[in-house]
This record gives C-alpha cells, structure tokens and sequence, in this order.
C-alpha cells in the first residue's frame, strides 16, 4: 500500500467519524499491544465511534474498501484475539453507556464498551448482581465478555457469558446492523444467531449492545478457605455443599501449594491461608439469598456462615478435610478473594511461562493434573508447575515455570498439555477463546466436520474475510 493510499484511507476514516476520533502513530499505542505483553503490532489506525450507526458506517467502508477490521473492547483479552497489523481496529471504548436497568425484568440494556465493574455498580443500585466476575472487571468491556464467552470465578451458579445474555445488536462484516435485541427467555423462532455472535471473537461481526440478565444479590455471603486431602476429595465437598445448600456454592476455586507459595513472594504483606500449608487449598462461596439465611440471631450469629462453619466442621471431624477457615469479616473474604483474583500476577512472577486454559470433566482434574505434572517434568525435570482452576466447572489454568525457553521445548509441553486434556473429554480452551495463540489447537484437535460448518459460516457472513481476519479458523 503506497503513501497515497494509506491517506486516502484515514482521510475517508475521518470524514466518517471526525478527525480526533481517529488515531493513528503514538496516538494508537495504547491498542497496539496485548495485555500480557507477547504481541506488538501497529494498526493502521484506530477508529472510535459513538453509536452502532457510526460502526456500521466504518464497517460499510471496510467492506467496500476490502479493509481488514479488528474489534476490541478493554483488551485485556490472553490470546492474541486483538492484534492487528495494518488493519483498522474498531474500539468501543466511546460506547459505554448502560441505558437502562429494569429491576422488575431483571435486566440491564447496555452498551459493548461498558466497563463490567460499571455494570456491577448500576445492578448493585437495585440490589441485584451481574454475576460475571474476574480479575480484569475494572477494565475489560461486556463486548469483549460476550465475544469470548468469558467465564469467571461464579460459573459454577451461574453459567458462563452465554447463559448471562438474552440479547444481542451487532454490526454484520457488510455493515449491516442486526438487532437481536430480545428481552425473553423463551423465543424458539428458528436459528440461534445470538449464541452464534457471543464466543465468536468478532469474526462474524462487532457486537456493540446486549441485554443481560440480572440475578438478585445475595443478603450475606460465607467464605472460607479449606484444604483438602486431594482434587478428588475437593470434588467430594463440592458435591457435599451443594447439597447441604441446595445449591448456592458461587465459587469453588483450587489453589495448590506452589501457588500459595509464589503468593506470598509476590506479595510479603500478605498472609497465608492456613498455620501450615496444605497441598490442595480451596476457596469456597456461599450466597445467601433469603432473610432466615442472612439476618443474624440473637448471638449476632450469620445463618449461613454458621451453617457453612457447622459442615466444615464436621468434615473436619470425619477426616474428610485437613483444615478450614471461615471469614468473619468483609475485610477476611476479601483476603480470602485477593489471593486468587492475582493468580495472573502471581504466574507473571517468573518467565518464561506456560499458560494452557483447559477444561476436562469434573471427576478428571486431579487425573489431568497429576498427567501433565508428569511429562511436563519429563520433557523438562526442572520445570516448576503452577495451576489455578475453577475447580467447580473444571477449568484448570495450568502454567508453568520451564528452565529454557527454547521455543522447541515450551511448544512440545503446551501441546502436550491439550493433548492430555482432549484424552480426558476436555477441551483446549476453556474460556480465554481461540485468538491466534491456539489455531494450532483448533487445526489439531477440533472435529474435521465442525470445522468445515464454522468455515462455512464464516464464508456466508463474511465473503471478503475483512472481520477479525486470520482468527479462530485454522487455514483449510
């Protein structure tokens, strides 16, 4: 492309937007890298529009132009689903606006550039939750959420993004602006195109608003911190509280040793969960929904925090945990939470790093776990494993510390690690999405006939192959 043509280009770009909504050089720097740091690139400019019939005006252009398109949102995305070399990246950051909360409904209307904290602050008003929660949720956008079909510290009791939307609007790769907009649970009126939008990381178009479904918020929570004697008697516990709370477990979270150790390296202050450290670490939430569950007793006594504290304690005796501690205090659950909401931190402490987001069925982790310890320290004995999982929806975030980084070596255990998890009925992603870092994994693992329908989808929405280019889909 010549000089000429890149200026005709931003000067179109301009006249559609303005020119200060358009960046281009150190103007666009702050979208020209991932968040972990792996990817640099340099779009050819970065375009900000303020509405779905601006976007739509963008994308109109694109397609005539044969322009390549890239989406993004917060960016806070770990598989390189956002790099965009020369193309035109489309950030809705100017599109945050929640347009409305509907308590009776229990729905929030909201723009693809809302900020997820935000919408936890406009549901929180009405004493309702917008359950999708992590780490990132100071920064990362519901646009992004829905097109990577996030999944979070709640899954458990809530589900992932998907089971979060009732509907979507999106601009389609001709520009055209579909409005899926729907605000009913039950609409069997043909073909799924919402679900088929949200997980697609903006290669069949740019979601810009969604209608969410909202939960009521919880009148108290328990939380504690348990070790177990192994993953397996985690399980074991799950399955016990959700029993004995008919079902109102919203976090199971494993942290291992190691972890617990990088922890406290990483952050000094802090302390461990227990007076000894433990193999197996569990972090579990309770939520409460209603009064006789959340108002005090007379001994000042939290109903539900006695009765988590009355089954742990009696597992304790039976042998079936080592140790447990129950906070008392919003201050203690937030400790509590600190230590796992800083796992990305924590596994940043030491490079090089392996990163897998895997997912296998529940009475597999410790299986899968145990597996790729073992020829993951067979390919390199010196290699450190660190893991973190959504231990109740069986996602396990396993990463590690090798002692090279040749880039032979660090590929051979990162595909090993898939390959273990497919073994066991799991898949390769769990919810960080595809992007470019796991097409290998897709080439490799994913059914040849599913394959052949995403391709023909994709083909069908988008013919010029101008959205999100070169993600997701292997080459064919």
């Amino acid at each position: 492309m010549t000089a000429t043509d890149t200026d005709t280009q931003l000067n179109d770009l301009r006249g559609i937007l303005g020119p200060e909504y358009v960046k281009t050089g150190a103007d666009a720097a702050p979208w020209s890298h991932d968040w972990p740091g792996h990817a640099h690139w340099t779009p050819l400019a970065v375009v900000r529009p303020a509405n779905t019939r601006e976007v739509a005006k963008v994308v109109q252009w694109a397609n005539r132009t044969g322009t390549a398109i890239v989406p993004v949102s917060g960016n806070t995305g770990l598989v390189e689903g956002s790099t965009a070399e020369g193309a035109v990246m489309v950030s809705l950051d100017r599109m945050s606006a929640i347009r409305e909360v509907r308590p009776e409904a229990r729905v929030a209307i909201v723009e693809a550039g809302a900020i997820l904290s935000n919408i936890h602050a406009a549901a929180d008003a009405h004493d309702l939750i917008f359950p999708l929660t992590f780490g990132a949720r100071g920064s990362a956008m519901i646009g992004g959420a829905l097109s990577t079909n996030a999944g979070g510290s709640n899954v458990v009791r809530y589900g992932n993004t998907r089971h979060l939307c009732l509907g979507v609007e999106a601009v389609l790769p001709t520009g055209e602006i579909i409005d899926l907009m729907s605000e009913l649970h039950k609409d069997n009126s043909g073909y799924d195109l919402r679900d088929l939008l949200i997980g697609a990381e903006g290669t069949l178009g740019i979601i810009t608003a969604a209608v969410l479904k909202l939960h009521p918020k919880p009148m108290a929570y328990a939380t504690a911190m348990v070790a177990a004697p192994s993953l397996n008697d985690a399980l074991t516990l799950l399955n016990t509280l959700q029993r004995e709370t008919g079902g109102a477990v919203e976090a199971f979270e494993f942290m291992p040793r190691i972890f617990m150790e990088a922890y406290l390296e990483r952050y000094p202050e802090a302390r461990a969960p227990f007076d000894q450290m433990h193999e197996v670490n569990i972090l579990v939430e309770v939520g409460a929904l209603s009064p006789r569950d959340a108002t005090p007793g007379d001994d000042g006594r939290v109903p539900v925090t006695g009765h988590l504290e009355d089954v742990l304690g009696r597992l304790f005796e039976e042998g079936a945990i080592l140790d447990a501690a129950v906070a008392q205090s919003d201050t203690q659950r937030q400790e509590m939470w600190a230590r796992r909401e800083t796992s990305a931190e924590v596994a940043r402490l030491r490079q090089p790093l392996i990163d897998n987001d895997i997912a296998v069925p529940l009475d597999q982790i410790q299986t899968l776990l145990e597996q790729i310890v073992r020829k993951s320290q067979a390919i390199d004995p010196d290699l450190i494993p660190m893991c973190v999982a959504h231990l109740g929806d069986g996602n396990l975030h396993f990463a590690g510390w090798p002692s090279t980084d040749d880039p032979d070596t660090l590929k051979q255990i990162k595909e090993m690690v898939d390959d273990t998890a497919i073994a066991l009925g799991g898949s390769f992603s769990a919810e960080h999405g595809v992007g470019l870092t796991k097409k290998p994994a897709m080439a490799r693992h994913k059914n040849p006939v599913a394959l052949q329908a995403m391709r023909a989808i994709k083909q069908a929405l988008d013919p010029k192959g101008i959205m999100n280019p070169g993600k997701v889909l292997p080459e064919g």
